[in-house]
């Protein structure tokens, strides 16, 4: 009997593992393509900085986990995580290019720089879970 409530569960440690890596992965990604050192200035206590980089990784959650919810396999489900952390980065990309000083206005730890990036990141993130489901 337990085993049948177990028996998922090889599924869901690929699918955790594999969401796991891809959000380190973006991390990763997103804190050298931003200029600026995210940890050092949230170690000193840049509340913007923070506020940014949480936003970001929601609004890659979103669809990392929109995708675990909707693929079909661990290889669907990979091909979907990349295709939110490229749109993701993308969306980092547009607002860096309409918002040109945005890194300077972060490491000046400016709330309204650190929360627009915020809310356009999750914005962006739930725009692309939901074009998972259809």
């Amino acid at each position: 009997m337990i085993a049948d409530y177990l028996s998922g569960f090889p599924a869901f440690l690929a699918h955790f593992a594999l969401a796991i890596c891809f959000l380190a992965i973006f991390v990763w990604i997103y804190t050298w393509m931003t200029g600026h050192d995210e940890m050092a200035l949230m170690r000193e206590g840049n509340v913007a900085c923070a506020i940014a980089l949480t936003g970001s990784v929601v609004g890659f959650s979103l669809p990392l986990a929109s995708s675990i919810e909707h693929s079909v396999s661990i290889l669907d489900n990979a091909l979907w995580a990349t295709v939110s952390l490229l749109v993701q980065l993308g969306v980092y990309l547009i607002v860096k290019l309409l918002f040109k000083d945005l890194s300077k206005r972060l490491e000046a730890g400016e709330l309204p720089a650190g929360i627009w990036l915020a809310g356009i990141s999750i914005a962006g993130g739930q725009l692309t879970a939901a074009s998972m489901t259809t």
